[in-house]
């Protein structure tokens, strides 16, 4: 084995995690091509600037994490990993060339929209754990875990600049049905290069046994570790009340700035500058623990802050680049903290919790959010966001004190 490198791309000297992160950037330019595309249509095209049917729309597709939640981790742990991907990659393939169909032909309804939000989402509850804790079968050392995690989420807010602003121009140029066409192509690529892996050279992870209780399991073995649980609410609060993106830039972008699908695309994609240059200061990092959460929740709330208070739209762009370093900070770090101290044959169990607690929130959240965006306006829904950081500050902080104590303890 060779010592381990130090630096910002280390885990690509993995062939496999090399030949994985080029086909799922492909595949991440279009999952958010699709989702700009996506808001856009609700708010603009098929209801009248309604931000609560975004609201709605964000409900369908992230419930599934939180409802499906005995099925989709227990899978991760006791299924093939790679095929389980093939599957649902393909799946998310399918349905969203079938939506585009839909669009394209001029016949899509806002029902429309939401069954497939709700299709969509039940593919991603089963992909997310497994594609998250897949990682570790791709990279030659646990210590290149972190690392890995980041580039993941580098790679997927790099394509968060580049999908918006394609995103913006097809919708304003062709029509939005090309975007979520363009979408169920990308995932070609991502198939593609699952099945290029070295499966000989896969680190396959423990895997749960079928005796094992499953869910129950998982859910006693979190109950066990007091840091685990803070992970969890921490992650609650910012997830439901917090990452609430679509309607933030949406409702800011035709409400309050008047502006157009190419002024919407760009404000998506200036997001994504702080997303990467989050996500790349991860990458550095070695191990974050609960005070880089602190940190990243008090940013969080003071960028929802600024943005909430924005007198115009490049500063409400800053704002956003503030607001995308915070949440890929939290995001990333609570990955990497929850994989690094679970058992193997826990993790699948484990992350499909995490995926479940920070976006099953979501059906709560984004109809509120949404409902104060048009009563109240947009300005008051980021005001929710700033408060969700705040909050999730303070239980960083309670979370901190403990551990000091426990220390003291011993």
């Amino acid at each position: 084995m060779r010592p381990p490198t130090p630096g910002v791309f280390r885990s690509l000297r993995s062939f496999n995690y090399r030949v994985w992160a080029a086909g799922a950037f492909v595949s991440n330019i279009g999952t958010w091509v699709q989702r700009t595309a996506q808001s856009w249509l609700v708010l603009t095209q098929l209801t009248d600037n309604d931000a609560a049917a975004v609201g709605w729309v964000m409900a369908l597709q992230f419930g599934p994490q939180f409802l499906l939640l005995p099925w989709t981790g227990s899978a991760a742990d006791r299924l093939n990993q790679r095929k389980l991907l093939i599957a649902t990659q393909a799946t998310m393939g399918v349905l969203a060339l079938a939506l585009g169909v839909l669009t394209v032909a001029g016949v899509v309804q806002l029902w429309h929209v939401y069954v497939f939000a709700f299709l969509f989402g039940c593919a991603a509850a089963f992909d997310a754990p497994v594609r998250q804790t897949f990682v570790s079968e791709l990279v030659e050392r646990d210590e290149d875990l972190h690392n890995a995690v980041a580039l993941n989420s580098t790679s997927f807010n790099a394509a968060r600049m580049i999908g918006p602003a394609i995103s913006g121009v097809i919708i304003a140029t062709i029509g939005t049905g090309l975007a979520f066409l363009i979408n169920g192509a990308s995932f070609i690529a991502v198939l593609i290069s699952l099945s290029f892996l070295r499966v000989a050279e896969l680190r396959p992870n423990a895997r749960a046994h079928r005796a094992q209780s499953g869910f129950i399991e998982g859910l006693r073995y979190v109950w066990r570790r007091p840091d685990l649980k803070a992970i969890l609410v921490l992650l609650f609060l910012i997830g439901t009340f917090g990452l609430n993106f679509p309607i933030f830039i949406s409702t800011m972008a035709v409400s309050v700035f008047h502006t157009d699908a190419r002024g919407f695309g760009i404000l998506s994609s200036i997001m994504a500058v702080g997303t990467v240059a989050g996500a790349l200061l991860g990458a550095r990092r070695e191990r974050p623990g609960f005070r880089t959460l602190l940190i990243g929740a008090v940013i969080f709330g003071v960028g929802c802050t600024l943005a909430a208070v924005a007198p115009g739209f490049w500063f409400f762009a800053a704002a956003l680049i503030i607001i995308g370093i915070a949440a890929l900070t939290l995001t990333n770090s609570t990955n990497s903290m929850m994989q690094l101290s679970t058992e193997p044959a826990m993790r699948g169990r484990v992350m499909a919790l995490r995926v479940g607690v920070a976006l099953g929130g979501t059906p709560l959240g984004a109809p509120i959010v949404g409902w104060v965006a048009n009563h109240w306006g947009p300005r008051w829904a980021l005001g929710v966001g700033a408060a969700s950081g705040f909050i999730a500050a303070a239980v960083a902080v309670f979370a901190l004190m403990r551990r000091r104590r426990i220390v003291k303890s011993v």
